[in-house]
């Protein structure tokens, strides 16, 4: 629900801003990511378009806004445009629930998030599990065996591994006693839940990588294996809705990771130097922080085999995942 505070002309103010953020981050993730995967290669990354390379992601999206849309005969020509039109708008709906403050400003409450619902947990699981659809339509009406095999193994490995992510986050919830992010983030005041549920925050940041069909975990995308998996008769533009919805959905991840884990918007440390910094840059840097490692591990570690992927979620991330939320249980019951 909308607070009653909110006027028409703010919440448009916000999903403008809310936009264009997330694809200033989804163009320059692409960037960063270049640089970041070149340095480790001993490379530069691109460097030519505009200062530093800073205008590389103008020019790729230039290109592929330009390029032809080819497109196979025999595909279904209408699950064929759904596909990436649902992973680009999932991923844009997804955010608008994730909170990055909360001010109180000439006798107003400002939120930082389009919309503050007090069940704004179970409406990201619920948007995000959308995703699944997205890859499974474009890898089915592809009409191409390698779109299928890609789109088959996505909705496999999401699935699985989106059981790993809500039992991760169950903990918290109980710890918390809310399903509404600002009430979770204020229970973190003095001691974060990283800490208090440091194995729920590792099961979490690594099943979002097999969410974000991210190393070592691409399995649906597989180059050595599928070309490209289920975007593999994709182009242009097409393309780059699912290009799009992989980096927003990234963004998304590590913000849910920041807020539920690490504290939000809070400080670093809870002292009286830190105060006089803006609570959205606390969560931006935390932010960054969690992107960076995903990148990082990305272009370190190599792809699991398809069956070991499966059994690590079912056989290991789960029954951890279990563990977590009965001792978690049986924690807060007893000091009840």
């Amino acid at each position: 629900m909308i607070g009653p505070d909110d006027l028409w002309w703010v919440l448009l103010i916000k999903c403008g801003v809310l936009v264009v953020f997330l694809l200033t981050a989804f163009a320059y993730l692409t960037l960063a990511e270049r640089k970041i995967s070149a340095r480790i290669q001993l490379r530069y990354g691109p460097n030519r378009v505009g200062p530093f390379g800073l205008l590389q992601p103008a020019a790729d999206g230039l290109k592929l806004f330009f390029k032809e849309n080819v497109a196979p005969a025999e595909r279904d020509k209408l699950l064929y445009l759904v596909g990436p039109s649902l992973a680009g708008g999932a991923a844009l709906l997804a955010y608008a629930v994730i909170p990055w403050g909360t001010n109180n400003w000439f006798g107003r409450e400002f939120h930082w998030d389009i919309a503050h619902i007090n069940v704004g947990l179970l409406f990201i699981l619920g948007i995000t599990s959308l995703g699944v659809y997205s890859l499974f339509l474009g890898g089915f009406a592809s009409n191409s065996k390698y779109s299928l095999l890609g789109g088959l193994r996505s909705s496999a490995q999401l699935i699985s591994y989106e059981m790993a992510v809500s039992f991760a986050l169950i903990g918290v919830v109980i710890l918390s006693g809310s399903l509404d992010l600002e009430n979770i983030v204020g229970s973190q005041h003095g001691l974060w839940f990283v800490v208090l549920q440091p194995l729920a925050f590792i099961l979490y940041f690594t099943a979002a990588f097999a969410e974000t069909n991210r190393l070592p975990f691409d399995l649906p995308e597989a180059e050595t294996e599928l070309i490209a998996g289920y975007h593999t008769e994709y182009s242009a533009m097409r393309f780059g809705l699912y290009f799009l919805g992989e980096y927003i959905n990234m963004v998304t991840v590590c913000s849910i990771a920041t807020a539920l884990f690490l504290g939000g918007w809070l400080p670093l440390l809870p002292w009286h130097p830190f105060d006089w910094i803006p609570g959205p840059i606390w969560f931006l840097g935390k932010m960054g922080v969690l992107l960076f490692v995903m990148i990082w591990v990305r272009w370190t570690l190599p792809r699991l085999r398809y069956d070991r992927l499966m059994n690590f979620g079912w056989k290991v991330l789960l029954p951890l995942g279990l563990i977590n939320i009965v001792v978690t249980g049986a924690i807060v019951a007893l000091r009840a």
